[in-house]
């Protein structure tokens, strides 16, 4: 049976069997399984079926359950919900950044010379724990919903956090930091989130709030982490942002319902299958919609990876090795990944270099040099803003040119020119620190990476939710790991080329690596719609 991937239409529409309303509220309809007769019954996929399946979904006429259906000002709620958790993940991540190397001194043994490499391992390791949250977090989150997973994520980070403020050597903050990195869920769920729902063509505005958030708290989080820790020391900004991060997983307890269409299905699945059995003591067989898709794109990689199972253990199983499977499943997702990988690590360069170059070579105070944080976040706002007011009017202006047919590398003319003028603006940063320009040059530069950084960036999420539908979470995955093992690294890096090259030239080699992967995203503009036809995991798109 062929099932309609637009995940904003009812996939099957009856509401009736045998002359009586099934449930009253999802859309079911029986559908006679053409391969097998009578009565018999077998089990497929971990399905029962009895020569009859009932498929159930949403309501077509409008179902309060149905995410698409939700009144506006609640979405823009759980919006705003996500939206306070990335501030306080950024801010906890970068708030610390100018006190690296105080840190480490004050956890350091007595008499040992800090290492510049422990300091920039304290800011980058987050990146590594965020390269593995990802492989757990999307997959259960497809699996168990969207809800269960945040919460317990969001509990992790907060006993994490509780760690760093009370650790007393450098490795112990490490592994905490880390850990913080690991339990980090909004960064791969709130594109889910918002895809869940929002319409294809509402999405553009939501997405650049969910990243105007982060912006917000890594211009604030060095500035206030500065001022504090001068005055209080860095424990309490520690301590700080396990506070904030309290208040928020308060707020997804009480005000955060699950957006997954699937989960939200398979409840009424297991609600209809409780009442069949409790009337006539006979478990009659009903699935949602969404599996019969799912089953039909994942049969054949399952299978691969041993066999047909029916356990739970498998489930979880092969829901964990899906971002895998639909990373190496799409040379499209690959090649983004590898793009938006290199291109967000520039801002782990520039934080990790940053302080130095203002407090060494421009002779700021700590505090001062804090301040300067926010001038990244400055540029950064302005792509924010700029992609909120024409990410989804470029979308719909191009599908009307083209009668009416959306297609998700519709979102990427923006990108295009984020990537060009990134190259310009990291060779420009270097040569104002090698050269000693005017600390204005110098910012001036720093706003103009915040810009084109986020300017490539922000495009690449709404096409992997566009381009992946219902495994969006997963393809997310395969953008967020490597983008953190090249954050955690690369940056490493940094430090021996600035001391061979200088900054000139060591930022132009750096410079020159964002430039070799610019064409990406045009030739995705240009080839992708043909690429993704490869894969089966976006090739409906």
């Amino acid at each position: 049976m062929t099932v309609p991937t637009d995940e904003t239409q009812p996939l099957l529409r009856s509401v009736t069997n045998e002359g009586h309303q099934v449930y009253t509220e999802p859309v079911v309809e029986v559908i006679p399984d053409p391969e097998l007769s009578g009565a018999a019954a077998t089990a497929t996929g971990g399905l029962l079926t009895t020569g009859q399946t009932t498929i159930v979904d949403f309501d077509p006429a409008g179902d309060p359950e149905n995410p698409i259906d939700w009144p506006a000002p609640f979405k823009w709620a759980v919006v705003g919900m996500l939206a306070l958790m990335a501030f306080t993940v950024t801010m906890t991540c970068i708030c610390v950044v100018p006190l690296a190397s105080t840190i480490v001194s004050d956890l350091s043994p007595p008499d040992t010379a800090p290492s510049k490499s422990a300091s920039v391992l304290l800011v980058t390791i987050w990146e590594l724990g965020e390269a593995a949250g990802p492989l757990l977090i999307a997959p259960l989150s497809e699996m168990l919903g969207r809800y269960p997973v945040l919460n317990a994520a969001n509990l992790v980070f907060i006993l994490a956090g509780i760690l760093a403020a009370t650790s007393s050597t450098v490795p112990q903050f490490v592994t905490a930091r880390m850990l913080n990195g690991l339990a980090v869920a909004v960064n791969v769920l709130n594109p889910a989130v918002v895809g869940d729902m929002f319409a294809r063509e509402e999405r553009g505005a939501a997405l650049s709030l969910l990243f105007l958030a982060p912006l917000v708290g890594g211009a604030f989080g060095p500035m206030i982490g500065s001022a504090v820790a001068e005055r209080c020391g860095w424990r309490t900004v520690v301590w700080m942002a396990v506070g904030l991060a309290s208040v928020c997983e308060g707020l997804f307890l009480v005000g955060f319902r699950e957006t997954y269409k699937v989960a939200i299905l398979r409840k009424r699945v297991r609600k209809l299958m409780a009442g069949e059995a409790r009337e006539d003591g006979k478990g009659r067989v009903y699935k949602t919609a969404f599996d019969e898709a799912e089953e039909s794109q994942l049969g054949a990689s399952a299978a691969a990876l041993g066999g047909g199972g029916v356990s739970e253990w498998r489930k979880l199983r092969d829901a964990v090795m899906r971002p895998v499977i639909v990373l190496w499943g799409s040379g499209v997702l690959m090649a983004m990944s590898l793009f938006s990988s290199v291109v967000f690590t520039f801002f782990y360069i520039y934080s990790t270099t940053i302080s130095d170059i203002l407090i060494d070579l421009y002779q700021l105070s700590p505090v001062a040099a804090g301040s300067c944080f926010t001038v990244f976040s400055v540029g950064s706002t302005i792509s924010v803003v700029i992609c909120n007011r024409t990410l989804d009017r470029i979308y719909m202006r191009m599908r009307f040119l083209h009668k009416g047919i959306g297609k998700p590398e519709f979102r990427l003319p923006l990108s295009i020119i984020g990537a060009l003028c990134l190259p310009l603006t990291v060779a420009s940063y270097g040569w104002a620190a090698q050269l000693r320009l005017p600390l204005l040059v110098l910012l001036f530069s720093v706003c103009a990476m915040g810009t084109s950084l986020m300017l490539a960036m922000i495009p690449v999420m709404a096409y992997v939710v566009d381009a992946f539908g219902l495994f969006s979470a997963s393809a997310m995955t395969g953008i967020i790991v490597t983008r953190c093992l090249m954050s955690t690294f690369l940056p490493l890096a940094t430090a021996p080329l600035v001391e061979r090259l200088g900054f000139g030239w060591g930022f132009m080699v750096l410079a020159g690596l964002s430039l070799v992967l610019a064409p990406i995203p045009m030739l995705m503009f240009r080839y992708g719609e043909v690429w993704r036809r490869k894969s089966k995991y976006s090739r409906e798109a």
